[in-house]
């Protein structure tokens, strides 16, 4: 049950009524039509901009078009008025028994409130984290794992079917660093002293894989050169890498449908086969490129290259696949990996880049443009960088890792849920500060925790209840008389209820998950003010002692509170709190 998308049915309804009976003329549309909450809540629990967006292509003045709009809404039962504002904006006000009809229906339907038909089944990959596979995932890939996990549920949600999909960049020079640098550990296992150059991983990490290395061939590569070594050590580290990041992704709770190894692309033909599909629609040719912005003639060499046309599908200029000595750029396996995807028949593309990979978002639009005839859209969704702060202070790599902090460092000292929350607590785009000492905290300023209390004190009150005799099943609950329920505190939690299904799709078009822990908060916040107020208002208490029904219609929307919490926290991958200690 969508409320704004039913009221929004009557307002289109209403305006079909105006076209027949002449009051509007025939051809309008009405797509740009919306119904949402207002701005200020006291304007009304929502409003339309019919009337604008009608107006021009109408003929007609906006206020005369709401006036007449608004006396056919109130024709409604469910709807208690309809008042022109300014130009014509149109704010409605419901009667409360359609807020007192909400919880019933919450608890009827339980966690599939909300859940949306929108995605039609559609198939997205959502493809995150894809970190390269040289050591554990570091704070800045642990946001980008949280954001696509909850995205990837956010869109399930909302009806579509996801594939969560993790690149492994096995294919290019890092991997050749991460094996030389096993390699050090290996001889360092036999009792040698090595020395970490500048450019290998020196972190703690490695040690037990040159350990490893050692039980499993002995002696056998000690003195001997790189090109007996080599291509066995790395596989063998880079399987080793995607073990210890596997791990760190479940300590999160994340767990990936497919894993594509950027290897798999080489040898086999596939980046052939994309860069001939781009060349069959004319935009590959050999040419020069203009100098880079900042570099003059003396300090730019120009040279042949075979080059992608990219500015052909937007990009701002185009982009070499090969380099002058026949090898491919860094982008050719990549156009050949999300050609991979197109052929899969998704019907969305979703990546989760880091903030490094601003520069990377149009050309790789451009890609997948060109590839699927501009059939199948991609969106690069960038995730800023997290800032680390304890006792006040920026805090420290971890030693482990050698140069970062971790993503295990930070699941072992909040925990799980409180880093998923929290990383959700900014849009994507927008930096964010984790202050270890803050997400711990018991107050108001902490999101997390005032989402989770909220639902906590639902379920003491449920068990205050139940200890008292009293029937607080779901079935009762439905069957609840809420025509009592008319306090302003207690219309306005069901009115924040209501928008739940309307939060859902608009962050599943959007794929912004961060709306939903912005909407918990909100929702949370309401519970609390309503807890509070019956502090002051006896009758406002969701326990009222010797009055079952009475008691028994508060505990109905309190009960659909914590469903909508749950809800919401299972989309961001957060296990509800039943009490908090």
């Amino acid at each position: 049950m969508n409320l704004f998308s039913d009221i929004r049915a009557l307002v289109i309804d209403s305006l079909n009524a105006m076209v027949a009976d002449g009051d509007l003329p025939d051809g309008l549309g009405f797509e740009n039509v919306t119904v949402e909450p207002p701005r200020d809540p006291l304007h009304g629990d929502m409003a339309t901009n019919a009337a604008m967006v009608l107006a021009k292509p109408s003929g007609c003045k906006p206020r005369e078009i709401a006036e007449a709009l608004a006396g056919r809404l109130t024709a409604d039962p469910r709807v208690a008025s309809a008042e022109v504002a300014g130009p014509g904006f149109l704010n409605l006000r419901l009667e409360n028994s359609v807020w007192q009809g909400l919880p019933a229906t919450i608890l009827s339907n339980g966690a599939d409130f909300g859940r949306s038909v929108i995605g039609q089944g559609k198939r997205v990959n959502v493809e995150f984290v894809s970190t390269n596979p040289t050591g554990p995932i570091h704070v800045g890939h642990t946001r980008g794992a949280v954001f696509g996990d909850s995205l990837a549920s956010l869109l399930q949600y909302a009806g579509y079917e996801v594939t969560r999909e993790y690149y492994i960049n096995d294919g290019g020079a890092q991997v050749d660093v991460l094996a030389r640098s096993v390699y050090l550990r290996y001889l360092e296992a036999h009792g040698q002293e090595v020395a970490f150059e500048e450019g290998t991983y020196p972190g703690d990490y490695l040690i037990e894989v040159g350990e490893a290395l050692k039980d499993r061939v002995g002696d056998a590569y000690i003195g001997q050169p790189e090109e007996v070594w080599l291509e066995e050590v790395r596989d063998y580290a880079t399987d080793a890498m995607m073990m210890l990041i596997k791990v760190d992704l479940g300590l999160l709770g994340v767990e990936m449908d497919n894993y594509f190894s950027e290897k798999s692309l080489y040898g086999t033909g596939k980046i052939e086969a994309a860069i001939q599909a781009l060349d069959d629609k004319g935009l590959i040719y050999t040419g020069v490129l203009e100098p880079p912005k900042g570099k003059t003639p003396e300090d730019w060499e120009p040279r042949e290259q075979t080059l992608f046309k990219s500015t052909a599908h937007g990009d701002d200029v185009d982009r070499p696949i090969k380099k002058s000595d026949g090898s491919w750029t860094y982008f050719a396996p990549d156009i050949a990996y999300h050609y991979d995807k197109i052929q899969r028949g998704y019907d969305l593309l979703i990546d989760v880049f880091g903030a490094d990979h601003g520069g990377y978002v149009k050309r790789m639009k451009a890609a997948v443009s060109a590839l699927s005839d501009g059939k199948t859209p991609l969106d690069i969704k960038l995730t800023q960088l997290v800032k680390l702060y304890k006792n006040g202070e920026p805090y420290k790599m971890s030693k482990r890792a050698g140069t970062f902090v971790t993503l295990s460092d930070v699941v072992e000292q909040v925990g799980p849920d409180v880093t998923r929350f929290v990383m959700l607590t900014r849009k994507n785009d927008a930096p964010l500060d984790f202050d270890f000492d803050k997400v711990l905290e018991q107050s108001k300023d902490n999101p997390v925790f005032y989402v989770q209390y909220a639902n906590a004190r639902v379920n003491s009150v449920l068990r205050k209840a139940h200890e008292a005799g009293m029937d607080v099943s779901d079935a009762a609950l439905k069957g609840a008389d809420l025509s009592g329920m008319t306090h302003e505190s207690e219309l306005a939690v069901a009115r924040k209820l209501a928008e739940w299904p309307r939060l859902v799709e608009i962050a599943a078009r959007s794929n912004e998950p961060h709306r939903i822990a912005f909407y918990l908060y909100e929702l949370a916040s309401e519970l609390h003010a309503l807890w509070n107020k019956g502090n002051d208002v006896p009758e406002l208490r969701f326990l009222q002692e010797g009055n079952t029904e009475a008691s028994q219609a508060k505990i109905a929307l309190a009960k659909a509170v914590s469903v909508v919490i749950s809800a919401g926290l299972g989309i961001l991958g957060v296990t509800p709190a039943e009490e908090m200690r």
